[in-house]
Order: C-alpha cells, then structure tokens, then sequence
C-alpha cells in the first residue's frame, strides 16, 4: 500500500481533525469562504480523471441497479431529509441545507467504501456518474419542490452554477485522461488525496463560518445528519435486497445512497442560501465517511462473492 493509499484511509481522522482545528481557530479558514466553488471544482475535476469509457459503459451493462441507486438517490435522500427535519423541529435554514444534502448526487468516497465493503466496484462508479450528471436538473428542482414554500430557491440559478461547478471540471477532466490515461493510473492515490483535502478544507471553512452556532445547533444538526445517513444506508440497502439484487450489489447501493456529494450541498447553501444552510452538509461530509468506513469495515469481515475481477478495483 502507498504512502498516499494509507493517507486517503484516514479521511475520516482527517476530517474530524480539521473541523476540531476550525472551532479552536475559525479565522484560520473564515477567510476562504470564497474558494469553496473552486475547491469543489477542483473535486469534481480529479474525479474526472478518473473516469474512462469502462464507467460510461457501465451503466449500460448494468441499467437496474444503476436505475435503482439513482433513483433512491433523488427519492429516499431527499425525503428523508425533510421528513428528519420536520420531526425535529429545525429551522428553515438548516432544513433548507438538509434537503440541499438529500438532494445532491452520490459522494465520490463512496466509490472506496464500496471496495472496502466487498461490493460491485464497477456499479459504483456508474451510478456516481449517472447521478452526478443528474444532479445538473435534479437538484435544484427538487430543493424547490420541498422546500420552495418556506425560502426562495433560484433554481436556474443552481442550474447553472452545477454545470458550472460540476459537469464542465468532469468534461475538462475525462477528456485529459483520455489522453493520459496510463500517466493518471500511476497517480490516482495522489489525485484522491487533493480531492480528500479538498474536502477537509471546505469542512473547515464551513466549521469556522458557523463556529458560534455549534452550541447552539451542533448537536441537534448531528443528530439530524446522523439520522439521515442511516436512512439511506439502510434504505439503499433493504430496498435492494427487496428487488432481488444480491448482496454485493445491495451493499454498493446502500453505501451509494448513504453517501452523497454534501461538498456540492455546502458550496450551494454557501453561493445562494446561508453559511448555516452549508452547516449540514458540513457534518455530513464528516459523518458519512465515519458511518461509511465503519459499515465497510463490518461488511469487509462478512466476504461474499462479488463475482467482479480483482483487476477492476481501481478506486
């Protein structure tokens, strides 16, 4: 294992780290508020360069599983979300950032709990990329329709600034590996490492914008978070299991469902909402890679056949 293969499994102290650094020393990170769009650019752009023509074709050999993780996706999250915060009372910003964390796409360290966890690599990838590239229209319409009564979502707005900020440093990043592919193999550690910091730091610049609200909301908000990850790990996974698919395959779809993409939710709640609409997402990027490592970690001692080459765990 390489030095930044055993940097990446720490994502989890990483991140709990630096959001403990931002409480004792939020101007530390306040300061960068204005570079979350960047650095989640940059995120999405590592992401890119690993993507191949086997991901894209992946979604044609596997149309149901990738139909019902996506469509879990956009369904159990976002509900869940909302039905989290009406059950416990939070106020209509931070529903609005719960429900913008429901609503986006599947989180690219999904991708890596789904090796650890022995489920379908290859599924994985594909419905990352199904649903990030659906996020484009599906998040923002589905902020409006839930919370659209209570605070004004400017959904072309968010339209825009997804493509913007999401599918154009994909384009940007599958295109450079087409023409580095063998280059970028030898690098994709260290390329999921700048993406692993690159989320470090938006937690920590989103810790330090609400470092005098964690009183107050830290604790109901993890809760809220908590509640919500668990939703949808074990809703991915039931659901799956009710379908028929596999255990493998239910395992990916949990893991994929649990795990979303919360640093596109803070830099939207960042740009057209509040700083403590970003606060769940925040939270959220720390807890789903604790619940997500932890739950990969069981998963890992229970081995089932997967059925899927050695050769194709890459991520």
């Amino acid at each position: 294992m390489s030095f930044f293969e055993r940097l990446n499994r720490l994502f989890p102290l990483w991140a709990i780290l630096f959001a403990v650094v931002a409480v004792i020393q939020p101007g530390w990170f306040t300061g960068l508020a204005g570079d979350i769009q960047a650095l989640l650019a940059l995120i999405m752009f590592a992401m890119g360069l690993t993507l191949s023509k086997e991901d894209f074709l992946g979604v044609v050999r596997s149309p149901l599983p990738v139909g019902l993780g996506v469509m879990l996706q956009f369904l159990v999250m976002p509900l869940a979300a909302l039905g989290v915060s009406l059950l416990l009372g939070l106020s209509t910003a931070v529903t609005t950032g719960m429900v913008l964390v429901g609503a986006t796409a599947g989180g690219t360290a999904s991708n890596v709990m789904t090796w650890l966890a022995g489920g379908r690599v290859a599924l994985s990838v594909s419905m990352t990329l199904v649903s990030t590239l659906a996020s484009v229209v599906a998040t923002p319409l589905i902020t409006w329709l839930l919370v659209g009564q209570a605070v004004d979502v400017p959904v072309w707005g968010m339209l825009l600034s997804i493509a913007r900020l999401v599918i154009g440093p994909i384009v940007v990043g599958v295109v450079v590996h087409h023409f580095l592919a063998r280059q970028i193999h030898r690098v994709e550690p260290a390329l999921a490492t700048l993406a692993m910091a690159a989320i470090v730091l938006i937690i920590a610049i989103v810790v330090g914008l609400n470092v005098d609200n964690l009183a107050s909301l830290g604790p109901i908000v993890a809760l809220a978070v908590i509640a919500h990850n668990a939703i949808g790990l074990g809703g991915g996974y039931g659901i799956s299991r009710l379908c028929g698919f596999d255990k493998p395959t239910a395992r990916t779809v949990a893991i994929e469902v649990g795990m979303q993409n919360s640093g596109l939710a803070v830099a939207l709640a960042n740009q057209f909402f509040t700083s403590t609409a970003a606060l769940p997402g925040a939270l959220f990027s720390v807890w789903h890679n604790v619940s997500g490592s932890l739950l990969a970690g069981y998963w890992k001692r229970r081995p089932v056949d997967t059925g899927e080459p050695e050769a194709a765990v890459i991520r």
